[in-house]
């Protein structure tokens, strides 16, 4: 099982319903196999914080990918991708490419995202979009490449089927 954490960062998300929505598309796509959700936390727009949980996960609980959720546009606001990036050892940036691209066709405001993926130790780090349209585009763009990119990381040969390259 590829182990997975989710750590939805808003100030506002958790008034308007929008995290619900969100929450709900996520555990409709990973609670599949191979993928189990084994941690959720819903944090401020503090970099402090943010960076708080993603060692926590990464290094204590070693978790095999951590999604965060929000905070990744141009406002003053959001820092999830900075508080990623200074926690980061590897950078994959064709993630974070992958995702903008699928999300363009549908939105093209996605362009404006600034969302980061990479690694922590053997942890996946990606930084998803906030809405559920978004998050949606986003994990059905990755799903197929996780298996192996997991493998890649761990150096654990998982019994799944993978995408080829």
């Amino acid at each position: 099982m590829i182990r997975i954490g989710i750590l939805a960062v808003t100030d506002r998300g958790a008034m308007n319903g929008r995290l619900e929505q969100v929450r709900g598309v996520m555990d409709e796509l990973l609670n599949q196999a191979p993928y189990s959700v084994a941690a959720f936390e819903l944090v401020p727009d503090e970099p402090a914080q943010i960076k708080r949980i993603l060692r926590l996960w990464a290094d204590r609980d070693r978790l095999e990918v951590v999604f965060t959720t929000g905070s990744i546009r141009l406002t003053p606001r959001d820092h999830t991708p900075e508080a990623t990036r200074e926690l980061l050892e590897k950078e994959a940036p064709g993630l974070a490419e992958l995702i903008r691209r699928e999300c363009f066709k549908h939105n093209p405001a996605a362009a404006l995202s600034r969302g980061v993926a990479g690694l922590r130790g053997q942890s996946l780090i990606v930084n998803l979009p906030g809405g559920p349209e978004g998050v949606r585009q986003a994990l059905n763009a990755l799903l197929p490449l996780l298996p192996s990119a997991v493998e890649q990381a761990t150096g654990r040969a998982l019994e799944v089927q993978q995408a080829e390259f």
